[in-house]
């Protein structure tokens, strides 16, 4: 089966995650999906292959060599965004991009002056959407070329490598991807998730997360008699969001500078609620800007009332770098079988997190490379199949690097 085969097959579930069910996975359709996947493992000849009860799947390829190499594993997350549909995805493949703008379909349209990205590919047979869904390239695109690159492995025994277990996981798109991972049951002395962007992408540095929930208690009173006894919750809210300086938001930011996001805001004169992510790269500044949200629900309170304004903060991920610097050998092996497979490396920090960095912290070193997406969580999404193709290339070639790692 050719890779883009193999992708536009897992595109057609819907594998969407959501927030606050309470439930592993979060949506009970991504264990169609995990069914479907495990039984294609089976069938392609891998080993081990098992799922648990909450759609977390394992494998092996076993060591086709006596040769002492570490055991190395890759990790991709089958879920897709909240941010548009993953239902009745029509993925289509245009051979030979020619650089023009492309109509997804009547009246909307993918263009180059929005999407530069799109020249980049030019020449390439690029796979998009009809423009009411989004691709899902993040991420199987990596669970496509995670599989592909296996079975290259098998159909070509004269390349030694020693076993290479590989998981796939729900819920990444709600930051809960890794929290059921069972590290010890993967056995690997380090791993790689396959859930970057686009060719080249290397990562190893990312933000360090929390979430911030706030809650505005607030008294209603008939407006007529309102003064001295009215607590108005949605004003509250408005006035908390504009403590928020403008110059450190999502929309004013880039690279290494951190950021505080408004997800979402709503109320009434009784009860208001604001929902953020805070993100840093520095743990310091991290710490800081956690503790700037807490003083503004301080001073409002000193303002209008103890109690008035409550914030629950909760840490999410922390930055990987404190982990993959000790093991700087996981990021030298990429760099090197990117290298082999004709792709520049582009070490960049991610404005963002991966189930890698939780990995990291539990002990499985996990920096993070291309799946080959471009535009991720959202209708304009595509993917170049000769980009995942290198992107298996370099999963191949990393495993032929780690059987000569105790040499």
């Amino acid at each position: 089966m050719k890779i883009e085969e193999r992708f536009i097959n897992y595109t057609k579930f819907d594998t969407q995650s959501a927030e606050d069910t309470g439930t592993v996975p979060s949506t009970s359709k991504q264990l169609i999906f995990a069914k479907y996947l495990k039984e294609e493992l089976e069938k392609e000849g891998l080993e081990d292959v098992e799922m648990d009860n909450m759609g977390y799947i394992y494998a092996t390829l076993p060591a086709n060599t006596d040769k002492d190499i570490p055991t190395i594993g890759f990790i991709s997350h089958y879920d897709t965004a909240l941010d548009a549909s993953g239902a009745n995805i029509k993925a289509r493949i245009i051979r030979n991009y020619d650089g023009n703008d492309i109509e997804l379909s009547k009246g909307i349209i993918s263009s180059t002056a929005k999407f530069p990205e799109l020249l980049e590919h030019k020449g390439e047979d690029i796979i998009v959407t009809d423009g009411t869904t989004l691709l899902g390239a993040d991420d199987k695109a990596g669970i496509a070329e995670i599989v592909q690159a296996m079975c290259y492995l098998r159909d070509h025994n004269e390349i030694k490598h020693g076993k290479i277990r590989v998981g796939f996981n729900p819920d990444e798109e709600i930051g809960m991807g890794a929290h059921h991972f069972d590290v010890e049951k993967f056995g690997c002395q380090w791993a790689y998730t396959m859930d970057g962007g686009d060719i080249g992408d290397l990562e190893y540095e990312n933000f360090n997360a929390a979430a911030a929930k706030v809650t505005i208690h607030g008294v209603s009173v008939h407006t007529g008699y309102a003064k001295g006894k009215m607590i108005n919750a949605a004003r509250i809210a408005c006035e908390f969001n504009s403590m928020i300086p403008v110059t450190d938001i999502p929309e004013t930011t880039e690279g290494y500078q951190g950021f505080y996001h408004l997800l979402g805001i709503e109320g009434a004169c009784e009860e208001a609620k604001l929902s953020y992510i805070i993100r840093d790269h520095s743990r310091e500044k991290f710490n800081d800007r956690k503790k700037f949200m807490e003083d503004i629900a301080k001073k409002l309170n000193e303002k209008y009332g103890d109690g008035v304004v409550e914030i629950k903060l909760t840490d999410q991920y922390y930055n990987m770098k404190e982990k993959i610097d000790p093991n700087i050998h996981v990021v030298d092996l990429v760099v090197k079988a990117m290298e082999m497979s004709g792709v520049k490396p582009k070490v960049e920090p991610i404005r963002g997190g991966t189930d890698g960095a939780q990995l990291s912290f539990r002990g499985l070193p996990c920096p993070n490379i291309f799946a080959g997406g471009v535009n991720f969580h959202g209708p304009y999404e595509f993917v170049s199949i000769q980009v995942m193709e290198k992107a298996m290339d370099v999963i191949v070639n990393i495993c032929r690097l780690t059987a000569n790692y105790n040499d």
